[in-house]
């Protein structure tokens, strides 16, 4: 509300529920930007915020109390526990916000509010200030401007609080006991969604109720398609299995990738593509720090997985022009990673007036290089179908940085130990 300033007004709905097929709803998750403001997880509700206003600042607009829907879907917050489980200044029945929200929208100057997230709610929300602007001529203001909402919640979001580090810590804890456990777990001819329920299973048992976003589980070949979600193919021997899995814990994400050996030992030609995918990692990692940009760890892991591809003979000629050249995009196609924070691939912008935009304390990305041959006829056939990525989450802090997903095994050596002790 400081950054909206005085004679304004923000709107923000939440998520609708989204049904799945007949009769089946999703489970429901609530808006990043409505959970972020107010830790409410009900559909069906409205924050409104209005800086300066004497009978309250923080509005919220849910459904009412009623035992007999209760008893069929769940308890619900009404307006008593709107007020005093979230610290809302006051709140009214959704069922009044036609009533109530012009009313408030007048003399405003500004609204802020985010169009096209939600057709429906957008089309009240032109029907309001069009009310309100035929209403004029009786001497009642509308407003003028309407601002992007998320412009301001994207910066905010961007830097986490201490609280918020905590629920990250949280979700990031449970991802590296779910991959260890799938580590442990994974032998030739279990299926890829076996293991996928060892994940999930791991999740929940550290108080994560759901994934932050559908697990990808690739053996083999699928393990260079980036965003393989089917999950259905037979784990083979001699395979290497690239899992890429995170928890979300109070609508906070962690972002993790191993990749590792079906059968627990890796091959020659897989060690030695793991090897440069992983100094690659490490050498970025080591790049997150206050005052470098944005784009400095991509470009170190660029640097050494080219010139690893060149000692390993899968890319020919000069460093230097084949960086320039993007050679290595046949093999790396995809950048080193995005923000993290309530959703997997989080809002912030990654430039700042067309430049990089520099890395300071409380942000949080992820580090993920990766490697990805699938059978070209110019290749050595020893490297064929061999995808690998390594994934960490790493905070940025005052002094350079933290890695929040540490626990999780990536050493060769230390993969092979734990798989080991199955």
């Amino acid at each position: 509300m400081e950054i909206m300033g005085p004679d304004s007004i923000a709107i923000l709905p939440n998520s609708p529920v989204a049904p799945r097929n007949r009769d089946v709803d999703y489970p429901y998750r609530s808006d990043s930007n409505f959970f972020y403001l107010s830790g409410f997880d009900e559909p069906e509700s409205v924050i409104v915020l209005i800086p300066g206003r004497a009978h309250g600042e923080f509005l919220l607009f849910c459904r009412e109390r009623d035992l007999s829907k209760e008893i069929w879907d769940g308890y619900r917050a009404g307006q008593e526990g709107a007020v005093h489980n979230f610290a809302a200044d006051d709140s009214y029945p959704i069922t009044d916000l036609d009533d109530i929200l012009p009313g408030l929208m007048e003399n405003k100057e500004k609204v802020y509010y985010t169009m096209g997230n939600q057709p429906s709610f957008d089309q009240r929300m032109v029907n309001w200030l069009n009310h309100l602007r035929q209403a004029s001529r009786s001497g009642k203001h509308s407003p003028t401007e309407i601002i992007e909402l998320e412009h301001c919640l994207n910066e905010l979001r961007l830097f986490k609080s201490s609280q918020e580090i905590k629920a990250m810590r949280q979700a990031a804890d449970a991802s590296v006991a779910a991959h260890i456990r799938a580590m442990q777990f994974t032998r030739p001819g279990r299926w890829e969604y076996e293991v996928e329920a060892e994940l999930i299973h791991e999740f929940m048992r550290h108080g994560c109720r759901s994934p932050a976003y559908p697990s990808i589980v690739g053996g083999g070949e699928n393990g260079c398609i980036l965003h393989y979600i089917e999950n259905n193919k037979k784990l083979k021997n001699n395979d290497l299995l690239l899992i890429d899995a995170g928890a979300e814990y109070q609508c906070y994400a962690a972002d993790i990738t191993r990749t590792f050996p079906v059968n627990g030992k890796f091959t020659k030609p897989q060690r030695d593509l793991y090897t440069v995918v992983l100094e690659a990692q490490k050498a970025a990692i080591a790049a997150v720090k206050p005052g470098n940009h944005w784009n400095q760890p991509h470009e170190v892991a660029v640097d050494i997985l080219t010139q690893g591809l060149i000692d390993l003979g899968l890319l020919k000629g000069n460093h230097a022009q084949l960086v320039e050249e993007e050679a290595y995009r046949e093999f790396y196609m995809h950048r080193t990673g995005h923000w993290l924070g309530m959703d997997v691939h989080d809002v912030g912008d990654y430039k700042v007036g067309g430049e990089w935009r520099l890395l300071e304390p409380g942000m949080v990305l992820t580090i993920e290089p990766g490697l990805y041959i699938r059978n070209p006829e110019h290749i050595d056939s020893k490297w064929h179908f061999t995808g690998i990525r390594i994934e960490d989450d790493v905070l940025v802090t005052k002094e350079g940085h933290e890695v929040l997903t540490s626990g999780a095994p990536k050493e060769i050596d230390e993969i092979e130990a734990v798989m080991a002790c199955a």
